[in-house]
């Protein structure tokens, strides 16, 4: 059994609605982020790839062109801007394309604050 990461970086900004008072999540402010994809698997017997990182590169930058430099308040179907929507988020747009789809880990450095999405329960 095989595990492949790749990571990607994008930087967005949003408004939050939190239980917790605080004016600052309600104004619109932005934050970089980093996402991790991990996948699992045994590479197969003709490539010896579990995937071709190329079609990896490729699912991930669709994800990430749908996140970078945009107000997350006007993604579609992304909820409220949190790390936990924006994981599972990335999860729905890479897991079509890759078997194997293990985890997804949203990092926001600056605050040293770490998501991670294991897919939808069973």
């Amino acid at each position: 059994m095989f595990e492949i990461s790749k990571q990607f970086w994008f930087e967005a900004a949003h408004t939050l609605e939190r239980t917790v008072e605080t004016q600052s999540s309600r104004r619109i402010h932005g934050h970089s982020y980093r996402a991790e994809v991990v996948l699992r698997g045994r590479p197969d017997p003709h490539t010896g790839m579990v995937i071709d990182l190329t079609l990896l590169e490729r699912a991930i930058a669709e994800a990430r062109d749908g996140l970078d430099h945009r107000l997350l308040d006007e993604v579609d179907d992304l909820g409220p801007a949190t790390m936990e929507n924006l994981a599972a988020w990335v999860w729905r747009k890479v897991e079509p394309r890759c078997p194997g789809l293990a985890k997804v880990t949203v990092f926001r450095d600056s605050s040293r604050d770490t998501v991670s999405y294991f897919g939808p329960a069973a």
